[in-house]
């Protein structure tokens, strides 16, 4: 069940239309907004042991454990959740692409935050996704177009499934479709806030953006696991499993990708930045510079490990762990010596 400043927000049919004239989030939103974007590199991502997420991933934090940080950006019409345990700080956040993966997402970022208790109060932050009803989309059966765009069925996903929970969540910050969108300077609509950053020990947040060396560890990896994941069976409506909360490591889970991705690479590769953008793109209008950079080097790692299994040998995960000079090194899974080293 969803609260707003404190009372229980009625269920009815216009549930999202009605929780965005919400004057008091409508406040929190331009508060939100108003506040300086901290851009993040390397040496701030070490120094508070950040952890960040990519695309469809999620990660469960707690901040007694030494991670200070935890954030994400690159959202477009994707959007951004946080659920904060009110009692004892426990934070998870989601970067979630498509209203498909939703509710199993939900459901693995309270595996750990709520304890499976109904009574627990949680704070949630969501921010992400602008008018893109401009782009003419499929809906889920890809028989019959529509013209609402990709943001507003995931964010009105997300909020009937939090609506409709016996959990109780406290809307801190909805700064998602009209909350989040301007006009560039070609006249286009896109979002104002990309990313964000929440403080683990607070529990504050604010916009956020992260230089590719702060986006680690296996940032190519994880890239390509966005990418293929959508022909693994296993992950069909869930999130990717992408850091380790008990033992305070990342841990990417294995995500396998058919032979012939190597051919559809190469043929993605031969396009022009213009194409990819139309290809690859929810929003080609609105995508950061560095999207087309970012998926030729994914194009250009399928052609050079066309087999999986070289990737992810018996599905195992990549591990890694954090040294004191805030490196990631990844690690077998040993539990008295770490024989393969790699750093990143």
């Amino acid at each position: 069940m969803i609260f707003v400043d404190g009372r229980p927000f009625s269920q009815r049919d216009e549930d999202l239309v009605a929780l965005l004239e919400e004057p008091w989030l409508m406040s929190a939103s331009e508060s939100f907004k108003a506040k300086p974007e901290r851009k993040i590199t390397a040496v701030d991502s070490a120094r508070t042991h950040c952890v960040y997420i990519f695309q469809r991933e999620y990660a469960t934090v707690n901040p007694r454990w030494g991670v200070e940080m935890i954030g994400m950006d690159e959202a477009t019409t994707c959007v951004g959740l946080v659920i904060r345990n009110r009692s004892d700080g426990m934070i998870s956040i989601a970067h979630f692409d498509s209203p498909k993966v939703v509710d199993a997402g939900l459901s693995q970022m309270l595996a750990l935050v709520s304890d499976r208790s109904r009574d627990v109060e949680l704070d949630v932050h969501m921010i992400g996704g602008f008018d893109d009803a401009a782009y003419k989309v499929y809906d889920d059966d890809e028989s019959t177009k529509r013209s609402n765009g990709y943001s507003l069925p995931l964010c009105s996903k997300i909020i009937k499934s939090l609506q409709i929970s016996q959990r109780k969540f406290h809307m801190q910050t909805v700064c998602i479709l009209g909350h989040n969108t301007r006009k560039d300077a070609g006249g286009h609509s896109c979002p104002i806030v990309r990313g964000f950053l929440v403080e683990t020990l607070t529990g504050s947040i604010q916009p956020a953006s992260f230089d590719r060396s702060s986006r680690c560890p296996d940032e190519i990896v994880r890239r390509l696991r966005v990418t293929v994941s959508s022909g693994d069976y296993r992950w069909h409506g869930k999130l990717l499993e992408t850091y380790d909360t008990m033992r305070f490591r990342f841990r990417i889970a294995a995500c396998s990708w058919h032979a012939d991705w190597k051919y559809h690479a190469y043929s993605l590769l031969q396009l022009s930045d213009l194409d990819i953008l139309s290809r690859c793109s929810t929003s080609p209008s609105a995508e950061s510079p560095d999207f087309v950079e970012n998926e030729r080097r994914v194009f250009q790692y399928l052609i050079d490990h066309p087999d999986w299994t070289e990737i992810f040998p018996e599905r195992k995960p990549h591990v890694f762990r954090r040294i004191d000079d805030g490196e990631w090194i990844i690690c077998d899974q040993c539990p008295k010596c770490y024989t393969r080293i790699r750093r990143c």
